[in-house]
Parts: C-alpha cells; structure tokens; sequence
C-alpha cells in the first residue's frame, strides 16, 4: 500500500519526505523525484536542501493559481506566489488550517533551528503533522501544539534526521492515531529502518509503512 485513505483524505507517500494529501483540494509536501503530474493547489517546502526543496518537480505540479508556502530562502529563489512562514505561524487557507512548527536537529548541525520547519494541516476535521527534518526535540512534548494528530509522518533514515528508534519515540510522546514512516529508501535509510520503526512504536498507535 503507497497510499492511505483517511475518511476521504488520501495520503500518498511519493518517496523519501514526499507526500500528497487530497481531498478537494491537493497539497504536496516536498515533492523530490516524482511522477505525479496532478495540478497543486498548494505546495508545503520544509526547507531548502535539495531533497525537500527541488524547483523541477515544483514545475511538474506548478499551476498559475499554485500557492507555495515555505521560508524566506525559498522564497527568494522559486517566485510566483509564496507565503514565508516561520516557527508558530498560522495560515488560514479557507478549508486548510496550517501551522509551522519547529524542526531542528539537536546533535547534528545539518538543520539549525532556523533552517526549516514541519507543518501540522488541518482538514476535514483532521490533523496531519508532517516533521519536515528533525530529530526528536522537546516541542513535541507540548500537548497544545501537537494534540489530536490523526497522521503523524515521521523521518526515520537516521544520519540526517531521527532514527527509528528516535523517531518511535517521537511518535509514543505525540501518541497520533497513525504513523507513517517517511525519509529512509532513497538517499538515506532503509526498509528495514521502518519495520524497526513499527516494532518500537505502542501499539495503541497504528503504524503504516506505505510502499
């Protein structure tokens, strides 16, 4: 299973932190390497390494009434019409709430605390958290924050971001109804670090590693 269906929100994980999540509306998260030629309505960049932030797969989806939302860096480098966020920015976009919130690496320097972020997208009544990437960090701790997540997409490959063991600790502290494992089969990380991923998370959290 590449893709799940979430009440009618369908949530298809395009490789690496690649996402697609529609329902009327389609948003991508990160698109790197994709297939997918559906027109977005909206485009979520975490931050601007190139595996997260690559402007030829932007076009491949890019429509005039496209809205990108991301940092001041992205920003200056796609044009057209982009929303800056930083840390604890709220955007409401009619029918899609959506919340930057931290992303930072804590024993590595590869993502400072002012590089990039996650975002947590409210539709349809659901609240879906997408890390960006991180490695476990205390704001996840923060109940009024990260409260009643449905989807919890976290990174697992390890190197550049959690690993499997930190990433189910992430996802037993947020406690989301599901979690996907994501980052791990491309660049970094492996199945293997999924299924660990799965072993190690509680399981009242149901785990969906989506292939």
């Amino acid at each position: 299973m590449r893709e799940l269906n979430l009440d009618g929100i369908k949530i298809k994980w395009l490789g690496h932190a690649s996402f697609k999540i529609s329902n009327k509306r389609v948003i991508y998260i990160d698109p790197y390497n994709i297939e997918e030629t559906e027109k977005a309505d909206y485009i979520l960049i975490t931050h601007s390494h190139y595996d997260h932030f690559s402007p030829k797969d932007i076009e491949k989806i890019r429509q005039d009434s496209t809205i990108i939302i991301s940092r001041s860096d992205v920003a200056t480098k796609i044009g057209g019409e982009v929303r800056v966020v930083n840390q604890g920015d709220f955007l409401d976009l009619d029918d899609i709430k959506l919340t930057a919130v931290a992303a930072y690496n804590v024993d590595k320097e590869f993502h400072p605390r002012a590089l990039g972020v996650g975002f947590i997208i409210e539709m349809d009544g659901k609240r879906i958290y997408h890390a960006g990437d991180t490695d476990y960090i205390r704001e996840m701790e923060n109940k009024s924050e990260f409260g009643n997540i449905d989807v919890a997409l976290l990174p697992v490959g390890g190197t550049y971001t959690m690993n499997a063991e930190e990433a189910a600790k992430a996802a037993n502290t947020i406690k989301p109804k599901i979690a996907i494992p994501m980052h791990y089969g491309s660049i970094v990380g492996s199945k293997e670090d999924a299924k660990k991923f799965k072993e190690l998370v509680d399981k009242d959290i149901k785990v969906e590693i989506l292939e």
